[in-house]
Order: C-alpha cells, then sequence, then structure tokens
C-alpha cells in the first residue's frame, strides 16, 4: 500500500527533529568536556587538520564544514592564538594563507578527545555497536544528499 504524502512529510519530520535533537543534545554533551577554552568548532578543525596531515586553506576549510569563510576565519583566528594552527602565506600565490596545525594543537586535539572518547564510545555501547554500524550508511547517504542539495 502506497504512503500517502501527508504520511511522507509526517516521517521526514520526525526524521529530521530525531536528528535535529540528537545533534543539540551531543553538542551539549561534548563541549562541557573540552578542555576550557576550546569550542567544539576549534575541535572539529584540529580534528580535520590532524587528519589531513596536510596544509589547507581557510576556503578549503570553510568549504569542509560547511561554513562562510568569515566563521573559518573568526575560528583560525581563535586557534592561532591559541598557538594551536600556524597560518602562512602561501608563496605561490600570496593572496592565499595555509593552515597547518602546530605541535600544540595536536596535542591539544589529543587532550579533546581523550575527554570526549569515553562519552561517545559510552552512547555506542549502550545502543549497540550492531546498531549503529547498520545506522552508519544510511545517516552517510543523508549527509551525501543534503550536501547535494545545499
Amino acid at each position: 500500500m502506497a504512503q500517502s504524502q501527508n504520511d511522507t512529510d509526517a516521517l521526514a519530520v520526525s526524521l529530521f527533529s530525531e536528528i535535529l535533537m540528537a545533534d543539540q543534545l551531543a553538542r551539549n554533551r561534548l563541549s562541557k568536556a573540552l578542555p576550557k577554552g576550546m569550542e567544539l568548532s576549534h575541535f572539529s578543525v584540529l580534528n580535520h587538520l590532524a587528519h589531513s596531515g596536510s596544509e589547507r586553506t581557510p576556503a578549503q576549510l570553510a568549504k569542509s564544514f560547511h561554513v562562510t569563510r568569515g566563521a573559518m576565519t573568526n575560528t583560525l583566528a581563535k586557534l592561532e592564538a591559541a598557538g594551536n594552527v600556524h597560518i602562512r602565506p602561501d608563496w605561490d600565490d600570496a593572496r592565499r594563507k595555509l593552515v597547518t596545525i602546530s605541535p600544540a594543537g595536536r596535542r591539544a586535539r589529543d587532550a579533546a578527545l581523550a575527554n570526549i572518547a569515553p562519552i561517545i564510545s559510552e552512547v555506542v555501547k549502550d545502543i549497540g555497536e550492531h546498531r549503529v554500524r547498520s545506522a552508519l550508511p544510511i545517516l552517510r547517504e543523508l549527509r551525501v544528499k543534503l550536501e547535494e542539495n545545499g
């Protein structure tokens, strides 16, 4: 039996309501666990740079995080002031800058990860690893669809 448009709309609203509430709750819990002075956006950028292993432009970072260049510039300025990133001119194109994680930034990221990993692991354990693994492909597909349509 085919679902009506109202049923589909209700399902979509329920899905996004759950995602948005889970996002809010996760951000709240993780923010409280971060080292003093570190914001979730700071951790996210440090984590990204630590995993990438290469320099990134502020524009590339803004695109990766789906934020404006201004928002990324603000985050990078705070990270640079804390000594967590190095920002240098691009020697091939003086209009651009390149960002890399500093040794202090790597230590700050590692300290933050040590604080938040147990929280995330507890949630995964409570839900069940198998169920979380089965949800990941759906969440990835949802993210890709939103990126394509955004």
